[in-house]
C-alpha cells in the first residue's frame, strides 16, 4: 500500500512513522532506534547502541551546521552527514518492511533553525540519495498530529511544550486559512532541566537513602520516573522506596522554571490548547503545573515522544494530496485533558523545498589562518553498508521499557 514517511531524529532516539495514502489519516509508528552511529574497523557505519568511545557519535542531529565535525576513529564527519546517514538507514529499514519506497519523506528539525542549517541538512540528504524531502519544524509537526484528531479553526493558536531527554523548547503555532500551520513564536530553553536531569534528581534521592556508592542505572531511574502515578503512590528503585510526593517536591522548582519560560514564550497569545510533546512530558507533574498556570486545555498523547514523528508523516501526506482534500476531523482526539487524572498518561510501568529557500551562511570577518589539510572524506564509501546493532524496536515488537524520553 502506498505510504509516506516521517522521520524524527532526536538526541536520544530516532522515530519513524508512516501514513497510508489510501487509508486512515492517522499515522503509525513503525521504527524506534537509538540515535547513535559507530564507525567500524571495516570503514562502515553501524546504527544502534553507543559503541567504542572515540568511534561512535550521538547527539549530532542538534549540531547540524556546526563547523566542528565529529571525530570517529580516523574520520572527521560533519553533524549533517551523520544525520543524513541515519535518515538513509531508517528509510532503508522501512522500505524493507513495507516492500516499496515511500512516496514522500518528511524530516524534523528544531524550530530555531534558520535557512543555513536547513540548507546544510537538505544538501546532506541529497548527497546520500534522498532528494525528495520536506523539512518540517518540530512544533508544526506536533500541531499537524493534533489536527488529525481535533478540529482546529483558521486563526486558532496552539502552544507546544516540548521536553525531551536533552532539550526543552516552547512554541506557538497558528492555523492558516489554507489549513496549514505557521510558527508564531519559539524559545529554546537554556539552562533548563530536561528529562535526563530529572533522572539525575531521582538518582540523588535513591543514593541519599542507599548511600552514594549504591549501584543504580540511569535506565532504572528513567523508568521509575515515568512510573509515578497519583499522589500517595511510590516506586521502588534498587530496593529503595521513593514516594511520588517526595519526587514531586524535589523536581517542582525545575518544573516551575520550565512553566515560567513557557508562559513568556506564549506571551499575549491566548492559545486554544497546550500540546505536550516529548518523553519528558510523561511525568504527570508537568501537566499539573501547566494546568495551574495557563487558562486553556493541556493535552498529551499516551506516548508524547511519538507526536512529532506521527505529525511528520501527516505533513508528508499533505504535501502530496494537499490540505484541501482532507476532511475536517471530528473532535475525537485521543489527547486528554491533564486535569482528568483518571485518564491522563495511561502509563505506569517501566515500560523538498526549493534551493532558493536556502541562503549562504552569514558573512564572517576575515581571519588569516594557515590552511589545514584534511584527510579525504570517505562518506560515499562508508555509506554503502549500515548495519543495525543493539536493540531496535517497532510498533509491533517493542516493549514498554524500551521507550525512553526520545528527544
Amino acid at each position: 500500500m502506498a505510504y509516506v514517511l516521517g522521520v524524527d531524529v532526536g538526541t536520544t532516539r530516532t522515530t519513524a512513522a508512516v501514513c497510508r495514502l489510501d487509508g486512515a489519516r492517522d499515522a503509525e509508528i513503525v521504527l524506534v532506534v537509538p540515535s547513535s552511529l559507530q564507525l567500524t574497523d571495516a570503514g562502515t557505519f553501524s546504527v544502534g547502541e553507543r559503541g567504542v568511545p572515540g568511534w561512535s557519535a550521538t547527539g549530532f542531529a542538534r549540531r547540524v551546521g556546526d563547523a566542528v565535525p565529529f571525530s570517529l576513529g580516523p574520520e572527521l564527519c560533519p553533524a549533517e552527514e551523520l544525520t543524513a546517514l541515519l535518515v538513509m538507514w531508517v528509510v532503508g529499514e522501512v522500505v524493507a518492511r513495507e516492500g516499496e519506497q515511500p512516496r514522500h519523506l518528511a524530516v524534523s528539525h528544531p524550530a530555531g533553525w534558520g535557512p543555513y542549517r536547513r540548507g546544510q541538512l537538505y544538501a546532506a540528504l541529497r548527497a546520500v540519495g534522498l532528494p525528495d524531502v520536506t523539512l518540517v519544524s518540530e512544533p508544526l509537526a506536533a500541531a499537524e498530529n493534533h489536527a488529525v484528531r481535533a478540529r482546529v479553526t483558521p486563526d486558532a493558536s496552539l502552544a507546544v511544550f516540548s521536553l525531551g531527554s536533552h532539550a526543552f523548547a516552547a512554541s506557538v503555532v497558528k492555523r492558516a486559512q489554507n489549513r496549514t500551520f505557521e510558527l508564531v513564536n519559539h524559545v529554546d530553553g537554556i539552562d533548563h532541566h530536561t528529562g535526563a536531569d530529572f533522572d539525575d534528581l531521582l538518582l540523588g534521592l535513591v543514593r541519599g537513602r542507599a548511600g552514594k556508592d549504591a549501584r543504580v542505572s540511569a535506565a532504572e531511574c528513567e523508568a521509575a520516573k515515568r512510573a509515578f502515578g497519583p499522589a500517595g503512590q511510590s516506586v521502588v528503585v534498587s530496593g529503595v522506596e521513593i514516594g511520588r510526593d517526595e519526587f514531586v517536591d524535589e523536581v517542582r522548582p525545575a518544573v516551575e522554571h520550565l512553566a515560567a519560560t513557557f508562559v513568556r514564550a506564549v506571551g499575549a497569545v491566548q492559545p486554544d490548547a497546550v500540546l505536550l510533546v516529548g518523553g519528558g512530558c510523561r511525568m504527570t507533574v508537568i501537566g499539573d503545573v501547566l494546568s495551574s498556570t495557563v487558562d486553556c486545555r493541556v493535552l498529551a498523547e499516551a506516548a508524547p515522544e511519538h507526536s512529532v514523528a506521527k505529525g511528520l508523516a501527516v505533513a508528508a501526506r499533505l504535501v502530496l494530496l494537499g490540505p484541501e482534500v482532507e476532511p475536517e476531523p471530528l473532535d475525537t482526539s485521543v489527547l486528554v485533558h491533564t486535569r482528568e487524572s483518571a485518564l491522563r498518561f495511561p502509563v505506569g510501568e517501566a515500560p523538498r523545498p526549493d534551493d532558493d529557500d536556502f541562503s549562504a551562511p552569514p558573512p564572517r570577518p576575515p581571519v588569516d589562518v594557515s590552511p589545514l589539510e584534511l584527510p579525504p572524506r570517505r562518506v560515499k564509501r562508508v555509506t554503502n553498508v549500515l548495519k543495525p546493532v543493539g536493540r531496535r524496536s517497532s510498533s509491533s515488537s517493542r516493549s514498554r521499557d524500551d521507550d525512553e524520553d526520545g528527544r
